[in-house]
């Protein structure tokens, strides 16, 4: 009978989505996830149905199933914003992945850090160690696919070692407790030789 179009069950009455991240606005994927009232639940297309939800900004991974009362269910995975991409106008959501999300604003959030440039395919070590200088960061930026370098607010660029960042970045904070190195008149903290620090 459902197959033939008749009975309570022929018809989709309900969508349910799903998501793996809460408090996330899932108006987008209900609009991509819409049919038409009184739709047949068998003349559903559930690939062209997935195919919309997966192309919403934000989706990782979705699937669409036909329920046995003939409603529809919409699971998706979606990316985490662990960080912010710029291209010099926009930001955009950047994921722990480098996955760079395309739902831009105009506007940073606070005490987010940015990245330009080249992002590599992992970005979840370097972003949680950036975050204890949130304050002073204006961006870090991928060298030749092989080391870091952050830009402060004020105007200072340190570069990063290629082998463990993460320590180095630790020893700046040290460095700025101590002597307050980051609210000095310089350009250039260079960090890529571990025996020693050089300033400009």
């Amino acid at each position: 009978m459902t197959f033939l179009g008749h009975g309570t069950c022929a018809v989709v009455h309900n969508i349910s989505i799903s998501a793996d991240l809460h408090d996330k606005d899932l108006t987008a994927l209900a609009t991509a996830a819409a049919v038409a009232p009184g739709t047949h639940t068998y003349s559903v297309n559930l690939d062209a149905i997935n195919a919309r939800v997966a192309a919403v900004p934000g989706v990782k991974e979705s699937a669409v199933r036909r329920m046995p009362n003939g409603n529809l269910a919409v699971r998706v995975k979606l990316y985490k914003k662990v960080a912010l991409w710029t291209d010099g106008e926009n930001y955009f959501p950047l994921s722990g992945d480098g996955t760079i999300v395309q739902k831009p604003t105009d506007t940073r959030d606070a005490g987010a850090i940015v990245f330009r440039g080249d992002v590599p395919d992992d970005i979840t070590e370097i972003t949680n160690a950036a975050h204890s200088l949130s304050d002073k960061i204006d961006y870090v930026e991928l060298v030749e696919h092989r080391r870091w370098d952050i830009y402060t607010t004020n105007g200072i660029r340190i570069m990063l070692p290629e082998e463990k960042p993460v320590d180095a970045i630790s020893g700046l904070l040290v460095l700025d407790k101590n002597h307050q190195i980051l609210s000095r008149n310089l350009q250039l903290i260079d960090m890529r030789d571990t025996a020693r620090i050089l300033v400009r």
